[in-house]
């Protein structure tokens, strides 16, 4: 402040006020009604806001603005762009997979993410190495217009060699990154078992603080025997 008193701090979401602190106005402190602002009133003062159950909506351009008592009334501010994002509600699922493979068979599988805001990033991986790009053949997004989330498909479709076989097995993984956060990983893993050929698979999942941000879902086949 410069020596100076204060007079007034405003904050703005998006041009239109929702919190004012005048240390002389008793109560000090005065909030403005806002869709998808909520404030905490009793945490908030001249030095912070406090917003409680922020949703997608609540994104948006926040401004700070000081002003000094009078004579001088000089007036500063701030301004800074908020991003709200959702977490995939869920791992990414694998669809369409045979549990046996021959060497000149078709693989036609589908990897989706869980909805999430902004939209994951999907990736395929056949025995821990990236599938080519030729392998891919779809990719698009779906939109829940209700609750603004994004679900990302991708699909991977090659034809069966002797080289995507190892020790018998041919494991596919899916991948979903979501930017650069640090967030909860889900792991699902499908296991396929030769002798049980004819019943059907069984899965186990649980959930893990990855870093980078992986989803992974992993599916194990086995090699189809003549």
């Amino acid at each position: 402040m410069n020596n100076t008193e204060l007079y007034a701090v405003k904050w703005y979401k998006d041009g239109h006020e929702f919190f004012r602190y005048l240390p002389r106005n008793k109560p000090s402190k005065q909030m403005f009604l806002l869709p998808d602002v909520t404030i905490d009133l009793q945490s908030s003062e001249k030095n912070q806001v406090l917003l409680r159950n922020v949703t997608l909506a609540s994104a948006g351009k926040y401004k700070c603005e000081v002003s000094a008592e009078a004579p001088a009334f000089l007036t500063v501010s701030g301004v800074g762009n908020m991003k709200v994002i959702a977490l995939p509600d869920a791992g990414p699922t694998i669809t369409g997979a045979k549990p046996w493979y021959h060497v000149g068979d078709e693989v036609r599988v589908n990897c989706s993410s869980g909805r999430s805001k902004p939209a994951t990033i999907l990736s395929w991986y056949v025995n821990d190495e990236r599938a080519a790009s030729d392998m891919l053949q779809t990719y698009y997004m779906t939109v829940d217009q209700r609750l603004r989330l994004e679900r990302t498909i991708l699909r991977l479709e090659f034809r069966v060699q002797p080289k995507h076989f190892k020790n018998g097995e041919m494991k596919l993984k899916c991948f979903a990154f979501l930017g650069h956060l640090d967030t909860l990983a889900s792991e699902s893993k499908e296991s396929m078992d030769q002798s049980k050929r004819d019943e059907p698979t069984t899965s186990e999942s649980r959930l893990d603080l990855w870093p980078h941000n992986v989803f992974r879902k992993e599916l194990d086949t086995k090699q189809g025997m003549d």
